[in-house]
């Protein structure tokens, strides 16, 4: 979860080391650093706290090495200073890495035990006295590759050494990495964002695999330290979706992106003149699908869930959904029947890679349903289907929760009519509402005002609760997830049916009580649970889809949203959540696109 970026050029490279870190601040900001070759010296500088402090020391004492590499930290071992922030250098070898040494304590005693002493508190410092130790009798290269078959767990690393000034060495394991490409320059990075001012020409390590990069060279090493080669892909991602323009704020830039990001979806897989979803090359046949598995973490989670109603409702596929994090520490039974679908906004959240890749092994067909198509969940799966929301930037997702949704549809009507679970007439009818989502999604933002004056009741209070049922209870879960990340105010979901087992203890005179109700065949019990919520002085916040808002002296505020149809609900109710989300957190004035203690791509476990 932190973010690493090296290059080596023909020019000083400390200014496009910052300018790389600050596109990788959503992995992670609690501290920042640098480190540069000057005539043979390893020029290092760091700071606890966000890149533009970095910038302000940089500015102060200026490095004009034409080698160097930098980090973004999200802390693990070791609280967040200047001591802990990376790079971490000895006298020889200076480090920056992404992921967790399992083994650090480990490592530690028996260098301890040497007589070699320690400055931080973190893992990645054993990575760099390994290294430093191997050179005694070893190339950097064979050093490196001495040190990573020491290590357990996940890393990408960029490593830079005093006496060899000319190279960068790159290793991964686990953790993303990507190398990128210009003329006398080359570059290594935690993912394309980190590189697309600089380069549009990237390739991606293997698990496993290492590189040594010059001003004008590239060269690939396999786990056994063969020469490989790799492809070089083509970056086409407009750099404009990374800038704020008139917006505050990424998220809510990336919020009022929805309809834009909803139609993109729809354009990419639906043939408008055929009435028919152009999705093709199914890794199996869909009439022989026996299960769909649908796996995720946080808000990809959420939108399984979600998905879950969907394919009950629409075929007669068994669906289960997992937790990326638990699929792989339980006994499971893997059917080459069963379709395993990966979901992810990055592609590069671990879990979910792990769990893919546990599946990879019991050979099992997979798809993947990420924005990044480069990414390590997208090169591994049997079958891709980008979201095409564009860059996300903003840590708390906003666009992507609703390009999942919107390609989890798409795929789940699709696989029904192949099925023949629905018919010819349901298969269309449900085309020609899923097009007029992007207009619905517009008219869902135009409640902003109502939104902003429902934020205000939250600024006192200890907490919440975000009620659903059928489908609307994952959307119940996202409301609350977005409400925690953003606010840091204590919030969950519940389906409204299990109130009355055990949360309804929490409901106390002004506690805010989301309900999420729109016009379904739950619609009346979950007013019948409101009604519970009433009874014990819980505040109401009513959203639904029905034109008739109930008129209740007892509901503080009712919020309503266009109605298409009752599967498509939980996209359109999704929104005003977001909004509020949002507002709380701007009237509590929080950090809204860098929350604490959080990340945008989760790579360690």
């Amino acid at each position: 979860m932190c973010g690493i970026i090296g290059i080596a050029s023909n020019k000083p490279v400390a200014i496009n080391i910052i300018n790389s870190l600050k596109k990788l601040e959503y992995t992670g900001y609690d501290s920042a650093g640098l480190a540069t070759l000057t005539d043979n010296i390893i020029n290092e500088k760091k700071c606890s706290g966000r890149v533009e402090e970095l910038e302000k020391i940089l500015f102060k004492a200026p490095s004009n090495g034409n080698i160097g590499i930098g980090h973004v930290r999200w802390a693990t071992h070791g609280v967040p200073n200047i001591i802990n922030a990376h790079p971490h250098s000895s006298e020889q070898v200076s480090v920056v890495h992404n992921g967790i040494i399992e083994n650090s304590d480990e490592i530690k005693k028996e260098l301890k035990a040497k007589g070699i002493k320690f400055k931080s508190q973190t893992d990645t410092e054993v990575v760099t006295l390994l290294i430093t130790e191997a050179l005694k009798e070893n190339n950097p290269l064979n050093s490196v590759f001495k040190t990573l078959k020491k290590l357990k767990g996940s890393f990408a690393l960029g490593i830079i050494f005093k006496n060899f000034t000319n190279i960068i060495i790159g290793a991964r394991r686990g953790s993303p990495l990507a190398v990128g490409y210009s003329k006398e320059e080359n570059y290594i990075g935690s993912d394309s964002y980190a590189l697309k001012s600089m380069t549009n020409k990237i390739s991606y390590l293997d698990d496993g695999e290492l590189c040594v990069l010059t001003k004008d060279d590239v060269s690939f090493y396999d786990s056994s330290l063969k020469k490989v080669n790799k492809k070089i892909l083509t970056m086409s991602e407009n750099e404009s979706s990374a800038d704020k323009g008139e917006y505050k704020h990424f998220m809510f830039k990336e919020i009022n992106e929805q309809p834009n990001t909803v139609k993109n979806c729809i354009d990419e897989y639906v043939d408008s003149l055929k009435k028919n979803i152009n999705i093709l090359n199914f890794p199996i046949d869909p009439k022989k699908i026996n299960k769909i598995i649908l796996i995720g973490c946080g808000t990809a989670y959420n939108s399984c869930l979600t998905a879950k109603y969907w394919f009950e409702e629409l075929t007669t596929i068994d669906v289960e959904i997992d937790i990326a994090s638990e699929f792989r520490y339980r006994k499971l039974k893997f059917n080459s029947s069963n379709l395993y679908i990966f979901v992810s906004q990055s592609g590069e959240t671990a879990d979910t890679a792990a769990a893919l890749e546990l599946c990879r092994k019991n050979k099992v067909k997979t798809c993947s349903i990420v924005n990044v198509i480069e990414s390590t969940i997208a090169r591994n799966s049997d079958w891709v289907l980008p979201i095409h929301a564009g860059i996300e930037i903003g840590v708390a997702s906003t666009k992507a929760f609703l390009g999942q949704l919107t390609v989890l549809y798409i795929l789940c009507l699709k696989l029904a009519f192949v099925r023949k679970d629905i018919d010819e007439k349901v298969y269309e009818k449900s085309i020609s509402s899923l097009k007029k989502i992007p207009d619905a999604i517009k008219q869902c933002l135009k409640n902003e005002n109502n939104v902003q004056l429902m934020a205000k009741e939250f600024i006192s209070a200890k907490g919440s609760m975000f009620l659903g049922r059928g489908s609307s209870f994952p959307i119940a879960l996202e409301g609350a997830l977005k409400l925690k990340e953003l606010s840091y105010l204590h919030a969950e979901g519940y389906p409204a049916g299990e109130m009355k087992h055990g949360p309804l203890a929490l409901i106390e005179e002004g506690l805010p009580v989301i309900v999420i109700a729109p016009k379904d065949k739950y619609f009346e019990k979950t007013i019948s649970n409101m009604q519970e919520v009433i009874a014990r002085g819980g505040k109401i916040f009513f959203i639904t889809d029905n034109k008739k808002i109930i008129a209740n002296d007892n509901i503080r505020f009712g919020l309503r949203v266009p109605f298409l149809n009752n599967l498509l609900s939980p996209i359109l109710l999704t929104i005003p959540l977001q909004l509020l989300a949002y507002h709380v957190a701007l009237l509590k004035n929080c950090d809204i696109d860098k929350p604490r203690n959080l990340a945008k791509s989760v790579t360690v476990e």
